[in-house]
């Protein structure tokens, strides 16, 4: 069976990916819209409803207005925004999650694909959650070193342009502690108090990892980082691209160094843990334009569709 797939926002570092991993499918037929075409409502409309899947790779309110459009009960979207990541009616784009997710994911006809951070700090921080290890009340920081393709096309133009000393060291930025991943954060862990989250834009073009810092006193009593470790080596034993790195491995670091980009070009997920008797850090790296973006959303539309969930991946 050959499936109708159409992206919204074709032109954006997400959009493009997409395409790229859709090309080599024989059950997909991609819908394109002409160029001088991108903004015009009627034609976006038809195609939007045209699809068995639309992609929206747009801002959140050009997104909002696009899922809008949709009158065809048989279009599934699957929006890359933040727009619905946390609204009622969307299923969360992440087959990993919990037991039961893939199921909703097969029946749902909107799906709000995960942020990267997001990603990268639920997968590490649900299971512990659902354990009881990590309390849900507990107040948790993270911090995200990123690379710069996750700002979209103008701060890659910035960054790649040359020439700014600035740019060549590492820079903090949402510091006013509203990153727009912070919904999402906190309802697909279960936490109930909103993290303190600081992300970090280094000189390279893509891979991210998510650092959690912990307490082993303030974690369930008698909780050390063997246990945190063998309760996410078991939730995701049987998933395809999540690895729970051995604990304690030298082979899991590089002369003593974290390779942020390790998992890049896969659609994997690496979460570690390291630390001693009183303190842990919880580190997922992922590539923030693959399983942090088109690799979700597309991983996400094989299960829709009942297909291979790592066709194409």
């Amino acid at each position: 069976m050959t499936y109708k797939v159409f992206v919204d926002g074709q032109e954006g570092t997400t959009g493009l990916r997409i395409h790229e991993v859709l090309a080599g499918r024989s059950d997909i037929e991609v819908l394109r819209i002409d160029s001088d075409k991108r903004k015009d409502s009627a034609e976006r409309a038809r195609l939007l409803n045209a699809a068995d899947v639309a992609f929206l790779c747009l801002p959140d309110a050009a997104s909002r207005e696009a899922a809008a459009m949709i009158d065809n009960p048989n279009t599934c979207l699957i929006d890359a925004s933040t727009a619905h990541r946390t609204v009622p009616g969307w299923t969360f784009g992440m087959p990993e999650l919990c037991a039961g997710q893939r199921e909703a994911i097969r029946a749902a006809k909107r799906i709000a694909n995960p942020g990267c951070h997001a990603s990268a700090f639920i997968l590490a921080l649900r299971p512990l959650v659902d354990a009881g290890l990590v309390p849900a009340g507990l107040p948790v920081s993270a911090t995200s070193l990123t690379g710069y393709s996750g700002g979209g096309k103008s701060m890659i133009a910035e960054f790649e342009a040359g020439g700014n000393a600035r740019l060549q060291s590492p820079r903090p930025y949402s510091l006013g502690l509203a990153h727009k991943h912070l919904p999402e954060m906190k309802a697909h862990t279960g936490l109930t108090t909103t993290p303190v989250f600081m992300p970090i834009v280094g000189n390279f073009y893509k891979g991210l990892a998510v650092s959690v810092p912990l307490h082993l006193s303030q974690l369930k009593a008698g909780t050390t980082a063997a246990m945190l470790q063998q309760c996410l080596a078991e939730r995701y034993a049987d998933e395809a691209f999540v690895h729970v790195l051995p604990l304690g491995d030298a082979a899991n670091l590089d002369g003593g160094f974290f390779d942020v980009q390790a998992c890049n070009d896969t659609n994997r997920v690496d979460i570690g843990v390291f630390g001693n008797d009183e303190q842990v850090v919880l580190i997922a790296r992922l590539d923030n334009l693959g399983k942090g973006a088109s690799g979700a959303a597309v991983q996400a539309m094989n299960v829709h569709l009942g297909v291979a969930e790592g066709l194409g991946l």
